[in-house]
């Protein structure tokens, strides 16, 4: 996550996780100039000799992205289009529809639209597919279906749409969208507060020091920060947030690359808001880059307790860098540490698998590093917690259930099938559990486990082979068992799954501030959180106050 590109700015710096260990810095320009002496002889021969005509522009735009891919999946090439599509805005504000929007073949899925703005005015719900936008039918547009939804503030554009079956039409009227760094906080009870911090963008520090005021103002007395789900952003935000409760001149992250011209140490600069208060952050594997800059921090300072389940693992520094004829490119410049000496990225780019993946850092390799009150933590894998949920870690399988829809599907077909819950919390009964389970055989959901991946490759090569007749049997009790393992897997985690199937219901019928409210009295993170607040005792026990 970077800041909007422009031809003049001030680079901003973003937090991600790293690659290289111990990789000497050598500038050897005669090599650098043979290989691109080679790359340009071959690309002007194959195309002036290559049988049919070819794009320059496309082969190179291929090579390039193609080049960089081998690297880490953070340093990307951006050609002039590009940059001219480039969606994200570290301001925290655009012109556009008010939703959080995907592309799945011919359509545009509506994921999350947010109360009152223009989806959301339009009538459109989560789930609904776009199929036309205006008069472009979306199955004959390859390019990013999105930018056909920008435009100046009041633009007037029609929509077809399909929703259960049917097509419908509205029409979006475009207005500006603020995108919240802190989209909720509130008082837990009489003297603890709750802030939620969605992402790191140019408005994060100011919009947590004001909520942090304003519950301090009305008697809170100890903090949660909410960190899950923050995929991270601008490194210098996360160090002012971090500043909010640490002293001024406090190193907070420290970034080292071969090219001494990145490192730097990033320390708070500002008068804090309050470095005594009761502080709880929670993270979960989701929360990663600036999020665990700022969980990494607060624990090696010994500021807050960190509550869930182990952060993402993604500790790589970014910098955007303007190039000709209107590119870019974004290089990973250096690793990040926190004020222990930790550099918690989980995946090694430079050592990977059979299949091209890269390779997880072993627990037994993680290194020990001490605290500012001597307490151990360690590298290696994300920011694991001083105090650690079960009720936080995902399982396979409901992962699986997230990451192909099959949550999000059912809370569709749910929520149409009960119209009128308005702000009642919906129950997940067994009834409705067992209806999810019929819900998925009926949709014939793949739950794509690596075990069911390979089983269908296999078929597929030995259709490849003309084997398959002699295989069809066993590959057809093969699959089966595999079924019925996933439905004891579904029956196992059924605890857990229903909660992921409420959380998505009461964003349909509630909007996230729904969530949030539910959150405050009926989440089992900010339940413990709250208990650790209000025992001192075992607040400082684990902070070795």
């Amino acid at each position: 996550m970077f800041s909007k590109f422009k031809k003049r700015y001030i680079i901003p710096v973003v937090a991600s996780g790293f690659l290289f260990v111990g990789v000497s810095f050598k500038d050897d320009f005669f090599e650098i100039a043979k290989q691109i002496e080679i790359f340009t002889t071959l690309f002007k021969t194959v195309n002036q000799n290559y049988v049919d005509e070819v794009a320059p522009a496309d082969l190179m735009d291929k090579a390039i992205k193609s080049m960089l891919a081998d690297l880490d999946p953070y340093t990307n090439y951006f050609n002039e289009q590009d940059v001219v599509k480039f969606k994200i805005n570290n301001t925290g504000e655009y012109t556009g529809i008010g939703a959080l929007v995907t592309r799945k073949e011919d359509q545009l899925i509506i994921r999350e639209p947010y109360k009152n703005f223009p989806a959301d005015k339009a009538g459109l719900k989560a789930g609904d597919a776009i199929i036309q936008i205006g008069d472009v039918m979306l199955s004959d547009y390859k390019e990013d279906a999105s930018q056909l939804l920008k435009g100046a503030k009041n633009t007037k554009i029609d929509l077809k749409y399909i929703r259960q079956g049917k097509t419908l039409s509205t029409q979006l009227v475009l207005d500006e969208v603020e995108i919240k760094a802190v989209p909720f906080f509130s008082k837990v009870d009489d003297k603890t507060g709750y802030i939620v911090l969605s992402a790191f963008n140019r408005k994060t520090t100011q919009e947590t020091k004001e909520a942090l005021e304003n519950l301090k103002s009305n008697g809170a007395e100890r903090i949660i920060l909410d960190l899950r789900g923050n995929p991270g952003g601008l490194l210098n935000e996360a160090v002012n947030v971090c500043n909010l409760f640490v002293p001024k001149g406090e190193t907070i992250v420290t970034t080292k690359s071969k090219n001494e011209k990145h490192n730097n140490t990033y320390k708070t600069s500002r008068e804090p808001i309050d470095t005594e208060i009761p502080l709880v952050v929670i993270v979960d594997g989701k929360s990663a880059s600036a999020s665990e800059i700022v969980a990494g921090a607060l624990q090696d300072l010994d500021r807050a307790v960190v509550l869930g389940s182990r952060s993402f693992g993604k500790g790589l520094v970014q910098r955007p860098f303007d190039m000709t004829y209107g590119t870019q490119v974004k290089v990973t410049i250096s690793r990040y540490y926190t004020p222990s000496g930790r550099c918690i990225q989980a995946l090694d780019y430079w050592h990977k698998d059979k299949d091209g993946k890269a390779v997880r850092t072993d627990a037994t390799k993680y290194n020990a590093f001490k605290t500012k009150k001597g307490r151990t933590v360690y590298d290696g894998g994300g920011i694991l917690p001083d105090v650690v949920l079960e009720e936080s870690k995902v399982s396979p399988i409901a992962e699986s259930l997230q990451k192909n829809d099959g949550v999000f599907n059912y809370a569709t077909y749910y929520y149409f099938k009960n119209p009128g819950l308005g702000d009642k919390i919906p129950n997940i009964s067994d009834g409705d559990y067992a209806d999810f389970k019929a819900f998925l055989k009926r949709e014939k959901y793949s739950f794509d486990t690596e075990t069911e991946l390979a089983l269908k490759a296999t078929l597929e090569k030995a259709k490849k082979e003309k084997i398959d007749e002699t295989l069809t049997k066993e590959y057809d009790q093969l699959f089966a068992a595999l079924q019925r393992s996933e439905e004891m897997l579904l029956d196992k985690n059924q605890k857990e799954i229903k909660k992921l199937i409420q959380d998505e219901l009461i964003k349909r019928y509630q909007y996230k501030e729904g969530l949030y409210q539910f959150y405050i009295k009926n989440n089992p993170e900010v339940s413990k959180a709250v208990t650790l607040l209000a025992n001192q005792t075992d607040y400082n026990k684990i902070l070795k106050i």
